[in-house]
């Protein structure tokens, strides 16, 4: 269990180590390709020191690696904007955690991600109003400025689900998100409503885990996992705590969460069923 930037480290070298692997290169003959010390090489690949995203570029060439999503994957997760696109969200590191900036920089490069929400709607599926109110709840004294930025940030980060290809959303709501009024009854509506559109969004699976259906697996709180492109070695499990996030990278870890995951999906209500569940608690509201 760690956090983010250990785990980029780790993830970024097990798969640089497998690429090399792939060519037949041993981690010296790699080092005096590139005219580096073998030390550097291990070091990048244990994920004991960080990497210029330079650095990984000229690792891949090496190894011949062409693939223009893996490329610009790995280049991202050593810190760099990958085939020039840019960080929107660096603009904003004046008010912006650590922990956050690195969900967020997953969060765009991710093809998939699953989650579990107990509490409160996803942050991609949130209304301006519904944002601000969760925002300001969750950062009492919380100058306006640093609000609307925050609230801003939180919109940006919806653009994933219009982006080519978009991020396949798969997300399990328990009753309660739907329930807690949040912001007050006309904001709480025009969520509701949100929810439903979202719901008939081909790249968007979402399903209602009613209060009917007694505990569950997700008792113990919410998750998300990611997913990319091209190598399943990348997934991570994000757990989200008051004052940082944990990463979690073991297979085992995966394996468990997925698993979870699948239990929590056959449990909850079909997404069209969901989706009638919704109306039903929206007209009610």
């Amino acid at each position: 269990m760690q956090h983010g930037p250990a785990v980029r480290r780790r993830k970024l070298g097990a798969e640089l180590r497998a690429l090399r692997a792939d060519t037949g290169l041993t981690s010296g003959q790699a080092a005096r390709l590139l005219g580096w010390h073998q030390s550097k090489v291990s070091r990048i690949e244990t994920g004991t020191s960080g990497v210029k995203p330079a650095d990984v570029a000229r690792l891949l060439d090496a190894y011949g690696v062409e693939d223009p999503e893996l490329r610009d994957l790995l280049v991202v997760l050593a810190g760099s904007e990958g085939n020039g696109r840019h960080h929107w969200w660096h603009a904003y590191r004046g008010v912006l955690p650590r922990t956050y900036r690195d969900f967020i920089s997953l969060e765009s490069q991710a093809s998939g991600m699953r989650t579990l929400e107990t509490s409160v709607v996803p942050g991609l599926l949130q209304t301006p109003d519904y944002a601000r109110a969760v925002t300001q709840a969750a950062v009492d004294g919380l100058e306006d400025c640093k609000l609307d930025a925050l609230v801003e940030v939180r919109l940006a980060r919806q653009d994933v689900l219009r982006s080519n290809p978009p991020l396949e959303l798969s997300a399990v709501l328990d009753e309660a998100v739907l329930r807690r009024e949040v912001g007050g009854p006309e904001v709480m509506a025009r969520q509701l409503e949100r929810l439903r559109e979202a719901a008939t969004l081909p790249q968007v699976r979402l399903q209602v885990l009613p209060f009917a259906a007694g505990a569950h697996i997700g008792v113990t709180g919410p998750f998300v996992i990611f997913s990319f492109p091209n190598t399943t070695d990348l997934d991570v499990v994000v757990l989200d705590h008051l004052t940082s996030s944990l990463y979690l990278e073991r297979k085992e870890d995966l394996q468990a969460y997925s698993e979870a995951f699948n239990a929590l999906q056959i449990h909850a209500l079909s997404p069209e069923d969901s989706l009638d569940y919704i109306a039903v608690i929206g007209d009610g509201a």
